[in-house]
């Protein structure tokens, strides 16, 4: 992180957020409003972002027609109820809060998954993003948290006790999400029970959790939250407070549509990179970046799913039935993934482009998986 001249933590690297009264080269973005930004709420016509309602008997159908289209849509129907997510986000809101030096006991070090800091994506770019993160594995909660509260008191045990509600709540409705995709491929009931890897994905998917603090910046015009990027695994839930700041990018024009925050209850979901090579295509993982706001701070949290590290993941067969009968990617564990999209960061270079079957004999061997689907 960057070596501000007023910091409020001895650590050098702490950027004091609250007291930047500019926005230092180390943090300024060029090029950040190129394309047009447009508005994404409900009677935007083509740019309203699409909304499914899990209790709606169309409901895999509108998945489709979202996942294909946007790579996106806004959930409501969940079930998670508001009270639990009002309780996450002022958790959220009051870790963030923390003195400087409580919150750099956590600090993320070079290599590490879990921890306090910078967005993991940021140490791609040479410049600074005006947000603070923390990461960590809902399996490895109380452990994980220890580092920022080492006494283990009050506050820990209450974030810990509302994180781990949240998570029986998010994995349980990640199992019915993904009925809902499988159902949006096409499959019927007894066709999505038959496929083995189904099981698989349903019962083995793994998850993350990662806290964003957006502080409010005094020239949000040169400043970014998060840099323009897809999500790496299956796919993701966002839950963002009332203030707006997640953006999709389109295409035909080129242009980005800022995701309402004021649809009640509803989480964005987010296809990503593995889920399009599950999909062989049909579904795409959305470019995304998040933008800072002049009077409000702005919180969200990423509940990431995918496929445990050791899992090929290679297009489904049904789903290559149905995209002209050719396996469109080839068979990448998440590690290999996350290895070939690190050096797309760095070359300029599609991550998905580069894990494409380019022809036939390459299709044979990159898919040779158990069932030719997920191993």
């Amino acid at each position: 992180m960057p070596t501000p001249s007023h910091l409020s933590s001895k650590d050098p690297r702490y950027f004091d957020f609250r007291a930047a009264r500019r926005v230092p080269e180390t943090h300024a973005w060029p090029g950040l409003y190129e394309h047009p930004v447009v508005d994404g709420r409900a009677g935007a016509g083509e740019d309203a972002v699409p909304v499914v309602d899990m209790r709606d008997p169309g409901a895999a159908e509108a998945v489709a027609r979202a996942a294909e289209q946007w790579g996106a849509f806004l959930l409501e129907g969940h079930g998670v109820s508001r009270e639990l997510l009002q309780r996450v986000e002022a958790r959220i809101a009051g870790m963030f809060a923390l003195p400087a030096q409580e919150k750099m006991r956590a600090v993320r070090r070079p290599g590490d998954s879990c921890g306090y800091g910078s967005p993991p994506i940021s140490s791609f770019f040479a410049k600074s993003m005006w947000s603070e993160g923390y990461t960590f594995s809902p399996a490895n909660l109380r452990s994980d948290l220890r580092k920022l509260w080492p006494k283990q008191g009050h506050d820990y045990r209450l974030f810990c006790d509302v994180m781990e509600e949240f998570h029986g709540e998010m994995r349980a409705l990640s199992d019915r999400l993904m009925e809902l995709f499988l159902a949006a491929l096409g499959l019927t009931g007894e066709q999505a029970a038959a496929v083995e890897a189904e099981h698989r994905i349903a019962e083995t998917m793994t998850a993350t959790m990662h806290l964003n603090w957006y502080p409010k910046c005094p020239d949000p015009k040169r400043a970014l939250g998060l840099i323009a990027h897809t999500d790496s695994g299956f796919f993701t839930f966002v839950l963002q407070s009332l203030v707006p700041g997640l953006q999709l990018f389109r295409h035909g024009p080129d242009r980005w549509v800022t995701v309402p925050a004021d649809v009640q209850d509803a989480f964005v979901v987010n296809v990503g990179d593995l889920f399009q090579i599950l999909t062989n295509g049909r579904f795409h993982s959305v470019y995304h970046r998040a933008v800072v706001n002049r009077d409000s701070d702005r919180i969200s949290l990423g509940y990431f799913l995918g496929p445990p590290a050791d899992t090929k993941v290679a297009p489904l067969r049904e789903a290559v039935g149905r995209t002209g009968g050719k396996p469109a990617y080839r068979a990448v564990t998440w590690p290999e993934y996350m290895a070939v999209r690190k050096k797309a960061f760095t070359t300029g270079a599609s991550a998905l482009k580069m894990v494409a079957v380019v022809s036939n004999a390459a299709a044979d061997d990159d898919t040779a998986t158990d069932d030719g689907l997920l191993s």
